[in-house]
């Protein structure tokens, strides 16, 4: 059975630590959809991701117009994965409306990995070719400085996963 109140299910953690792996699995409950950042910036803007500040742009883009959408879904009773990297305050204050404008549970999943945990795992997944971008190491110590985990004071309801 879906619950009673739906669910917006965030994922915070570096690159490659298993945020769209975890997705995938939050999503197979029933009633629960997931939205892809990755998908849709590729799908959207594949042309135009060439940078950082390209990511930036167009990732706040897709944010302005996904937020009320997924506030709908989950006004709409179904609950909701994010598969965003939920990695700075800013991130994390978009998904704070999303759930103050829909009224819905929440949950912050933390995934807590090392670096070369994280560089291990992007090294393998860049090899299989199967993941939308493939960042390179540098990219990923570039990602890796802007990252925030959440604090007590942001409020949210976490679920932390330790990475080995």
């Amino acid at each position: 059975m879906p619950p009673a109140t739906p669910t917006l299910y965030m994922i915070c953690g570096k690159i490659a630590s298993g945020k769209s792996t975890l997705a995938g699995q939050l999503a197979g409950r029933e009633g629960t959809v997931m939205i892809s950042e990755d998908a849709w910036l590729k799908a959207l803007f594949a042309d135009q991701l060439a940078s950082t500040a390209d990511y930036m742009r167009c990732t706040a883009r897709l944010r302005a117009i996904l937020g009320p959408h997924v506030a709908a879904l989950l006004k709409a009773g179904v609950s909701v994965v994010l598969d965003f990297a939920a990695n700075t305050v800013e991130v994390r204050d978009w998904m704070r409306g999303i759930i103050e404008a829909s009224g819905a549970s929440h949950e912050l999943h933390v995934l807590e990995a090392s670096d070369a945990t994280c560089l291990a795992r992007l090294r393998a997944r860049n090899e299989g070719g199967a993941h939308e971008f493939a960042p390179t190491e540098a990219q990923f110590h570039i990602v890796t400085k802007h990252f925030a985990p959440p604090s007590p004071e942001e409020g949210f309801t976490l679920v932390r996963h330790e990475v080995r």
